[in-house]
């Protein structure tokens, strides 16, 4: 089987957003094989089609999801793999170092959020 790959940013950005993560909960508990078109995911949003539309345009452009024309309309269908990939992709960018604990570097301490806190006036 061939490796997925998976741009982080691009992933990363699409799941960004909540309307676009509530799209791959829905799409994600359909069973096997079944998908929604744009009306019902507008439904069970309660968003207009033309705004599901555009979300699905950015979940398509990373892979997340794939439509199928049935007649009149579209339907889409969560691409589990793309999905699994990201979940690969999440593991390695924070998988430890060696794998022991005591190797991983320290995190850096948080960066000061405003100027009096930098010892600024």
């Amino acid at each position: 089987m061939d490796t997925i790959k998976v741009e982080p940013a691009l992933f990363f950005a699409a799941l960004g957003d909540p309307t676009r993560l509530r799209l791959i909960e829905i799409l994600a508990r359909q069973p096997s094989g079944s998908a929604l078109c744009v009306n019902a995911l507008a439904m069970r949003l309660g968003i207009s089609q033309p705004a599901v539309s555009q979300h699905l345009q950015v979940l398509r452009g990373v892979g997340l999801v794939y439509p199928v024309r049935r007649g009149m309309r579209v339907h889409y269908y969560l691409d589990r793999e793309r999905l699994l990939a990201g979940q690969q992709l999440l593991q390695r960018l924070f998988a430890e170092p060696g794998g022991a604990e005591g190797e991983r570097e320290p995190m850096p301490e948080a960066m000061p959020r405003d100027a009096s806190e930098r010892g600024e006036k």
